[in-house]
């Protein structure tokens, strides 16, 4: 049996002198600025990075405000560090969202493993004994109503290689579908049907189901609400039926409803580095495609997803897109397939 990815990383020491916070923020909408933290590790004249990616404005303020407290110093090796960071209250007061809880312990394991990797003067990608490769993205967009392939058009026209992922709609209607399928640049159909009290909520809708898994045929159809309605629309299409909400470890991929052949992976889901380590050794073992998935990262965080997917899915519908593609249309924006991670670089970041 090869030795586990994390048997691989867990015995790196690591040297944590100090630490500091640096807030990073986006207005997206009037109602809406998008609110990061950078968690920058330093020790032994190195610095390891990572990004809070909680969505919860309040939560990174007291974050930011109270963070620097927490007892990180010392010399460790990655594996003790991870199981000290289990035993600490990462938030001062409970988070809006279960989710935030990976969410930062993600972001400081992630500026950890960084820092170890500088320490001793490897890259992940040495370390895990893996070859970057070229790294293919889609952008993912939500149609705003009444729907109309013109943003996409208008996107193609600066980028003729793009392709998309997209949150169908109930309006979306069947002439719509077929259109979207002539333009043959959609990969993944995200339902949405595992988020509930959020502006991208879509009821389970077993006609709008079947319009995207017959109308589109060759799409991957990501996290659908499975009921008594809409379970047997896709049962005849189950394998590309993904999942990336509910996974945050092997755990809730054998609480499926029935076995994937590919799994979306957001990388801040998981929390440990373990936890997401094992995860790929398991896909792996088992046949199971991967392709990756971010979480509005404003910083380093989107270059250490991109990393990973260059690593383990390089060739997938990945949704890791610059940031660009995330501030409207615009002009001068890298096309895929991105140029992967010098393998000689130390540490997990990409440039």
């Amino acid at each position: 049996m090869p030795e586990s990815l994390w048997k691989r990383v867990s015995g790196l020491p690591l040297e944590i002198e100090s630490f500091e916070l640096e807030r990073l923020e986006l207005p997206v909408a009037p109602e809406f600025t998008r609110v990061t933290t950078v968690v920058h590790l330093h020790g032994a004249g190195a610095e390891g990075i990572g990004e809070d990616v909680t969505y919860g404005a309040p939560e990174q303020d007291a974050f930011q405000r109270e963070g620097p407290t927490l007892p990180l110093a010392g010399a460790w090796a990655l594996e003790s560090f991870s199981d000290r960071l289990g035993e600490l209250e990462l938030f001062p007061d409970a988070p809006a969202q279960h989710a935030y809880l990976d969410y930062r312990r993600w972001a400081i394991e992630s500026a950890a493993l960084d820092l170890a990797l500088r320490q001793a003067g490897s890259s992940l990608a040495r370390a895990v004994d893996r070859d970057p490769r070229p790294i293919t993205f889609v952008a993912s967009m939500r149609l705003q109503e009444p729907p109309s392939l013109e943003p996409l058009e208008r996107w193609l026209e600066l980028y003729p290689g793009l392709r998309f992922k997209l949150d169908p709609l109930s309006s979306w209607d069947d002439s719509f579908v077929a259109r979207l399928a002539e333009l043959g640049k959609v990969d993944v159909a995200d339902l949405k049907g595992a988020y509930k009290g959020t502006p991208v909520d879509q009821p389970p809708d077993p006609e709008l189901y079947r319009r995207v898994a017959e109308g589109l045929p060759n799409v991957l159809i990501e996290d659908p609400a499975l009921t008594p309605e809409t379970g047997p629309v896709l049962e005849p299409h189950r394998d590309r039926v993904t999942w990336d909400a509910p996974i945050h470890s092997v755990d809730d991929v054998l609480a499926l409803p029935f076995p994937p052949r590919v799994l979306n992976v957001k990388p801040s889901r998981f929390g440990p580095v373990r936890r997401l380590f094992d995860f790929y050794d398991w896909c792996a073992a088992n046949g199971v495609a991967n392709y990756g998935g971010g979480q509005f990262e404003l910083g380093p965080g989107r270059g250490q997803i991109q990393y990973l997917a260059s690593l383990f899915h390089p060739d997938a519908s990945n949704d890791v897109a610059p940031g660009g593609f995330n501030a409207g249309l615009q002009p001068g924006l890298p096309a895929s397939p991105l140029p992967p991670p010098d393998p000689a670089a130390p540490g997990f970041r990409l440039g």
